[in-house]
């Protein structure tokens, strides 16, 4: 057993069968929902009439985009908006850093709405790049276990996002609902959340993530 680092407090232990484990709280992370199994998308311009997850300035803003996908595939570019034949027509595309294929096992573009994992239906998890770049197997895609202690559910999820390096404890809309932790009222990925160290969380790297049926790739960092 050993500490990988600690953030926020909480130390980050790699246990002698290789996984990891930390407690922490829990802040929501709406990435990556982009309506692909109808559910309402993370981000939208102003004109865009339906829910979103979240609000547009926690996506950025002109010159400094980091939330949803652009042109130029940076922060200076201009967001891609769905297109009429997308699930969510006139919203942004928004993104995870686990990408998924299409049904052919193929990459598919970087402005395609289902290259993302859903936040609103998919349980899963955000990881700094601490434990990223810091255990020998791939952690993008890797199962984990996320445990509420306060209500004792527990679900199974996926590492599907990476976050910032000082901060620990970041789950999807779908994962906060799965294991009874608040989500936001008007925006549910704008609010909601559980105090540190509630939440129980046990990575491992290496093994690809079984959720709801659908095996997630893996991806090296």
């Amino acid at each position: 057993m050993r500490t990988i680092g600690t953030i926020q407090g909480n130390d980050i232990i790699e246990l002698d069968d290789g996984s990891v484990r930390f407690f922490a709280g829990a802040t929501l992370d709406g990435d990556g929902a982009n309506g692909q199994f109808g559910q309402p998308p993370c981000y939208a311009p102003a004109p865009y009439h339906g829910q979103t997850l979240d609000v547009i300035g926690n996506a950025g803003h002109p010159g400094n985009w980091f939330g949803v996908v652009t042109d130029t595939g940076d922060e200076t570019g201009t967001p891609i908006v769905q297109k009429a034949t997308d699930p969510c027509p006139g919203a942004y595309v928004s993104a995870t850093s686990l990408h998924l294929p299409d049904k052919n096992g193929q990459p598919l573009p970087d402005f395609s709405p289902f290259k993302y994992v859903d936040s609103a239906t998919v349980p899963f998890i955000v990881v700094p790049p601490m434990i990223v770049n810091g255990v020998s197997g791939s952690v993008l895609g890797c199962g984990c276990l996320v445990t509420n202690s306060k209500t004792g559910k527990t679900t199974e999820a996926v590492v599907a996002d990476t976050g910032p390096s000082n901060h620990l404890g970041e789950i999807s809309v779908a994962c906060a609902k799965a294991i009874g932790v608040s989500t936001g009222t008007t925006h549910p990925a704008n609010g909601g959340g559980a105090a540190s160290p509630t939440i129980r969380y046990q990575l491992f790297p290496g093994t690809a993530a079984v959720v709801n049926g659908v095996t997630y790739p893996l991806q090296p960092s």
